[in-house]
C-alpha cells in the first residue's frame, strides 16, 4: 500500500515535480557522467495499492515514463512506460511495458524466466499499439527519473496485472 500522505505534501505544495520526496534514495550515477540513478530491482513482497492521482508523481495505477536500466548492463537502458503497482517506503515499484509481442517467442522468454501478460492498448502509447507487461521483474523507481505520467490504467486491468504478479511471486 501507499505510504501515509503525511510523508508527502498535497499536490502543488511543498515540492516541485522532479524533486524526490523526503527519504528517497540518493542520486547515484550509473556510470561516470551518466547522471542517472540506478536502483536495484525489488525482491521480496510487493505492497500493492491502487491510488492514481494527477499530481505529477508516480502513483499506483498510473503508467509513467521513466528510464529503465537493462538487466545485463545497468549503465545502459531505455526510456519506457512503467505501470506503478505499489511502494517500497518512499520508492515506487513498477512493471515495465513493451509494445513487442512476446507470444511468438514465449518458449525463449520462459527459458530466461521472463513472464509477460497481455495488457491491451491505452493512452500511454500515442500510436495505440497493444502492450504487454513484464511480471517477473519489479523495478524500483527513483522519483527523479520519472519523466511524466502517461495514463491511468483502469481498475479491472490493474487488478488483473497485480493478481498475476502476486500469483507469480507466491511460492
Amino acid at each position: 500500500m501507499r505510504p501515509p500522505r503525511s510523508g508527502r505534501p498535497p499536490a502543488g505544495r511543498g515540492r516541485t515535480r522532479g524533486t524526490p520526496p523526503a527519504g528517497a534514495p540518493p542520486h547515484v550515477p550509473s556510470s561516470p557522467g551518466a547522471g542517472r540513478a540506478v536502483l536495484p530491482d525489488h525482491v521480496g513482497p510487493v505492497g500493492i495499492g491502487y491510488a492514481p492521482e494527477a499530481d505529477g508523481a508516480a502513483d499506483p495505477g498510473e503508467i509513467v515514463w521513466t528510464w529503465v536500466p537493462f538487466e545485463e548492463d545497468a549503465s545502459r537502458g531505455k526510456d519506457r512506460p512503467v505501470l506503478v503497482v505499489g511502494w517500497d517506503g518512499p520508492v515506487a515499484l513498477g512493471l515495465m511495458l513493451t509494445s513487442k509481442d512476446h507470444t511468438r517467442d514465449a518458449a525463449r522468454e520462459a527459458r530466461y524466466g521472463r513472464v509477460w501478460l497481455d495488457l491491451g492498448a491505452g493512452d500511454w502509447d500515442a500510436q495505440g499499439r497493444e502492450s504487454e507487461v513484464r511480471l517477473d521483474r519489479v523495478l524500483r523507481l527513483d522519483p527523479t527519473t520519472v519523466r511524466r505520467e502517461g495514463a491511468v490504467l483502469d481498475r479491472a486491468r490493474f487488478d488483473l496485472v497485480t493478481s498475476a504478479l502476486m500469483q507469480l511471486r507466491t511460492p
